[in-house]
């Protein structure tokens, strides 16, 4: 892929020692995937180097596109990353976020699978949350997907800006079913401040998240990021 565009793959960034080795893995497993593709890491936030400080080093005479590893496009997409590509010589691109994806769907029903899911089970989605409602709506999404796919009700919960909140979800499900366990789909990329909060919430089960520190990242998900970047780079070309 020489002469490519470089990926720019840019995740939120965690102070969680579990959290950077996961998406460091799905990063390193993004390069494997596409030899002779430049893949940068960079962060919106925590951690080092920011977007922006990446587009500067590859200089002008290197095309780029940025990939959000972010499951849903709210502000840090729409604000902070917008802002970190616009006006740019080289214009680089911004790609799509994560999700809605149905790949993304496929990965929580293996998590949930791994976590014993049983019949009767309750399951809440666990999503991180977003003060920009096209977030909210993203994750509502996926909430559906995957009960069409469990073929059960799937409720949500979120941890930050958005109602209800994860806790008050596993309160409500577990007083309407109260013979039933409550299993939290963990609807967040990687273990760190999160996904602790999302195990504090008291259900019976909750899964791991998108990635694992003790696992490979999922094929699915680094064939979506390879996804997301083709097809800003397949526009640059165009242009």
């Amino acid at each position: 892929m020489s002469g490519a565009p470089a990926l720019v793959a840019a995740s939120h960034g965690t102070s969680s020692p579990e959290g950077r080795t996961a998406v460091a893995a799905l990063v390193d497993a993004v390069r494997r995937s596409a030899p002779g593709l430049l893949v940068e890491d960079a962060f919106v936030d925590v951690q080092a180097p920011d977007v922006a400080s990446v587009l500067d080093a590859l200089g002008t005479g290197h095309e780029s596109v940025v990939v959000p590893l972010l499951l849903s496009a709210g502000y840090h997409v729409h604000v902070d990353l917008a802002r970190a590509v616009r006006g740019r010589t080289g214009e680089p691109r911004l790609a799509a976020a994560l999700g809605p994806d149905e790949r993304l769907v496929d990965v929580l029903l293996t998590r949930l699978s791994e976590a014993g899911l049983r019949g009767d089970d309750r399951v809440v989605l666990g999503a991180a949350g977003s003060s920009d409602v096209r977030a909210v709506e993203d994750c509502r999404v996926i909430a559906r997907r995957l009960a069409a796919r469990l073929g059960r009700p799937v409720s949500i919960g979120f941890l930050s800006a958005a109602r209800p909140g994860l806790g008050e979800a596993v309160a409500r499900t577990r007083a309407t079913h109260p013979v039933s366990r409550v299993v939290v789909s963990s609807y967040l990329l990687a273990p760190g401040y999160f996904h602790d909060l999302a195990t504090a919430a008291r259900a019976t089960v909750t899964t791991a998240p998108i990635l694992r520190a003790d696992a490979p990242p999922p094929t699915p998900l680094v064939e979506l990021v390879l996804e997301r970047y083709a097809a800003e780079a397949a526009l640059m070309r165009a242009a």
